[in-house]
């Protein structure tokens, strides 16, 4: 049974089994199902071939006759790029991956006949891109923008008791992206079952509009379809309860339409709720909102739709406030890529983002630059996260040749309405965009005309667009979004606010700042020449490229400016493609520099920087760089902390070398005269005068070990949930070797395989796939995939030249 947390159609029977009219569903009345269709597909590529060659599409792949026997079987979600190579020919900024080019898949199945009668749909959570399906041979219809959720149906051309072949054709134009965007059916794929009368797809709209500790008002809007030839009369009820609790909950009178044959109708209840939970960062807590449709006294459909009871709004003098108290938006941009395992969505891998983030304090996420994966917002709803939720990266004014520019002007109007639709329902998304830095932000028509379409699905969120040109806080086009967002303007937070002084404003992207994991240059200085070596540049946090600022920059012009609402960091984590400062094509570098965390998800400095910020109360100290210069003994070599103290004494070998208090404006602290000698660095901070954190870094040994550490011990044997596994470079005393680079080859014993495997280094050309990688800076990282099915022990084993081996064992049930 499909577990989904959003519309998840379920039998009614087994939904409604402690209420009143449990009997009268369990006595037969037609109802949907939605059921998985990720599994049997075969897929083949054509066009721009991975290694540079093009092969010719071949005659109808979409008829039913055509022989696909020699085409590769693939389980869904798939992203056919990141099986690479990487080739250097290919452009840095979407990652020297093969993405562009053409895919078919095709699958065969079959329906009884016993379900003959039923409307048959096929969703798709999203197809990267230019999508077109055919049933049988009969073409079903197209979706072009990669990123959009779209259904199609399948009845007309459904064959009973016989095999049906679905054939769907995908094309990625070349230079169409800015990023890495993945390419083929990245996201899940549903099959839908209906009775001919059914809740429309996106059909239930839930609102609540009064809140207080007393009571909810809690208002739904249903659309139902009636797919059948005559007209009918069908009763809708609706009710409310906490999600999980299997308790009856308030119940709505019932409501009666009258929809002629072919039409559909809309319904609108309202049910108070007493003493409502609210859902907070906190507390998430969360609803369900069960529609039941009844035909001639039985029912024939019902949808259960989660939602959450919360107040939220941007204000021009207090920010962002949740259910009535301001909450200061401590968020970060992510692109839609999975890091080395592609854009194929893997929920497993989005939550551990999202907790990664948490743990520094990150409470809110931007879905830079398009819809995100249904999976992401279900997440955000469970795990108490702020979702800016963004349509476009360009409207009419291109950024690349064959980008959303060429499809805009005919499909805006239907992908925004399947954005809002879709994601409306969802107490995380607390803000639409309708794009980020446009072309044409001195069109106040085009943002009005856009800004029209999103309110006329949700009225109750704001729309916003993020930034990057100083006039557009100043030419009128502020004036027609509803919250206004910045793209690194943290010195015309004053001006834009005196200007307008009744206009919400955030920092839509901030910072930008770049740095590659475990690289420290000499000397420290925002000079490029003195951080940026081989491709790598420093993580003293203190580099950044022409339009950026540092973070602490961005926190001045913040506490400088206390009616912004906050920030979204660009990033959170690294993503494949755009490799700022590296702007050559042909640079060697494949990812982007700007993330708090790699693209393996480990943390890099810049992590405890913002966790000592977003997190004042946590005590916390962290120390950088590493301590392992044997090239530098008796050389200046400057030492940061990062930390929620408010003072901090530094000592080497035990001897101190100074305690500092922190300044206005002052975010970390530096020691800039510190003469290197191996040993222990210690830092002692203080804050209001009492003992706060400590940390320390010494001096690493030689490497010795392998050491694998499981981030969690049992895997499902369900063929989609992964496991990651840190690997780490050791010395004799268990200490991480900042210098180790030494490759490591792993085996797998048991019902898994390598899902993904990589060390966050931007450069490494290696496959993701690998059954080796080498270390970077004294770690790397592997990812495994249970196999379906497959129960029992899994061993992962780790060697390599010249170290003792690492083990561990992850159980599949």
């Amino acid at each position: 049974m499909n577990l989904r947390l959003r519309s998840v159609r379920l039998l009614y029977f087994i939904l409604v089994l402690n209420f009143s009219f449990a009997a009268s569903a369990a006595e037969g009345g037609r109802r949907e199902s939605r059921d998985s269709f990720n599994t049997g597909w075969l897929f083949s590529r054509y066009g721009l071939m991975p290694d540079g060659s093009t092969k010719q599409e071949p005659r109808f792949p979409e008829s039913d006759q055509f022989n696909d026997a020699g085409w590769r079987k693939r389980t869904l979600p798939h992203d056919w790029g990141i099986e690479g190579p990487f080739r250097m020919e290919l452009p840095s900024s979407t990652g020297k991956l093969p993405w562009a080019g053409i895919g078919w898949y095709r699958k065969h199945f079959q329906i009884s006949k016993s379900d003959n009668g039923k409307r048959f749909f096929i969703d798709f959570d999203g197809a990267m891109s230019h999508t077109k399906v055919w049933l049988n041979g009969h073409s079903l219809g197209e979706w072009p923008y990669g990123y959009s959720s779209f259904r199609l149906e399948l009845t007309p051309f459904i064959r009973f008791n016989k095999e049906n072949i679905l054939a769907v054709r995908l094309e990625n134009p070349d230079n169409s992206s800015r990023w890495y965007p993945g390419g083929g059916i990245y996201r899940n794929v549903w099959l839908v079952k209906t009775a001919p009368v059914h809740i429309a797809h996106w059909g239930v709209f839930v609102s609540t509009p009064k809140i207080t500790p007393e009571s909810a008002t809690v208002r739904i809007s249903a659309e139902i379809e009636n797919q059948m030839a005559e007209s009918g009369e069908f009763a809708v009820t609706e009710e409310v309860r906490e999600m999980g609790s299997g308790a009856a909950g308030a119940v709505s009178p019932e409501v009666v339409l009258q929809i002629s044959g072919g039409r559909s109708g809309k319904c609108e209840t309202e049910i108070e709720l007493p003493q409502p939970r609210v859902w907070n960062l906190d507390s998430p807590n969360l609803y369900e909102a069960i529609t039941v449709v009844r035909h001639r006294g039985l029912p024939v459909d019902s949808s259960v739709t989660i939602f959450g009871i919360r107040s939220a709004r941007f204000t021009a003098a207090d920010g962002f406030v949740l259910n009535g108290k301001r909450v200061s938006i401590q968020g970060v941009c992510n692109h839609h890529d999975l890091g080395i395992l592609g854009t194929a969505v893997n929920t497993k891998a989005l939550e551990r983002q999202i907790k990664l983030l948490q743990e520094a304090g990150c409470n809110a996420i931007r879905t830079s630059h398009n819809p995100p994966a249904p999976e992401l917002l279900d997440l955000c709803d469970r795990l108490g996260m702020l979702v800016v939720d963004e349509a476009f990266d360009c409207w009419k004014k291109g950024k690349r040749e064959n980008d959303y520019s060429t499809l805009f002007m005919d499909w805006h109007e239907k992908d925004i309405r399947a954005l809002v639709k879709r994601d409306r329902n969802h107490p995380s998304v607390v803000l639409w965009s309708a794009g980020n830095e446009i072309r044409e932000q001195g069109d106040s028509v085009m943002i009005q005309q856009l800004k029209s379409i999103f309110l006329s699905e949700d009225p109750t969120r704001q729309v916003t667009a993020g930034c990057d040109k100083p006039e557009a806080g100043f030419n009128g086009f502020q004036k027609s979004v509803e919250v206004f967002g910045y793209n690194y303007k943290p010195h015309l937070y004053k001006k834009f606010h005196e200007e307008n002084p009744d206009k919400p404003i955030y920092g839509s992207e901030t910072a930008s700042c770049v740095s590659s994991y475990g690289e420290y240059f000499f000397p420290v200085s925002g000079d490029r020449t003195h951080c940026i070596n081989n491709n790598q540049v420093t993580s003293f946090d203190i580099y950044m490229p022409w339009w950026a600022t540092t973070p602490d920059v961005e926190f001045e012009g913040q506490d400088r400016n206390s009616f912004v609402a906050g920030e979204f960091v660009w990033t959170g984590f690294d993503y494949l493609g755009e490799p700022a400062p590296f702007f050559d094509e042909k640079s060697v570098s494949r990812s982007s520099y700007f993330g708090i965390f790699d693209l393996c998800g480990f943390k890099k400095d810049r992590f405890y920087l913002y966790q000592s910020r977003w997190r004042p109360d946590l005590p916390s100290a962290h120390i950088l760089p590493h301590w392992n210069w044997p090239e530098r003994a008796g050389k200046i070599t400057p030492v940061h902390v990062y930390t929620s103290g408010d003072e901090a004494e530094l000592f080497l070998n035990g001897q101190s070398l100074g305690r500092q208090k922190k300044g206005i404006y002052q975010y970390r602290f530096r020691w800039d005269s510190v003469t290197y000698n191996p040993g222990r660095l210690e830092v002692v901070t203080y804050k209001n005068g009492k003992p706060w954190a400590t940390a320390e870094m010494k001096t690493a040994g030689a490497p010795r070990d392998i050491v694998l550490s499981p981030e969690r011990s049992t895997i499902s044997a369900d063929g989609s949930d992964i496991v990651y596994i840190p690997v780490k470079i050791v010395d004799a005393e268990g200490r991480q070797v900042p210098e180790a680079n030494q490759r490591i080859q792993f085996t797998i014993e048991g019902p898994a395989v390598i899902a993904a495997s990589g060390n966050g280094d931007p450069t490494n050309h290696r496959s993701f796939q690998s059954s080796q990688y080498e270390a970077f800076h004294g770690q790397c990282m592997l990812i495994i995939r249970s196999r379906e099915g497959g129960k029992g022990l899994i061993t992962v084993t780790a060697q390599s030249d010249g170290l003792s081996g690492g083990m561990a064992k992850i159980t599949a049930q």
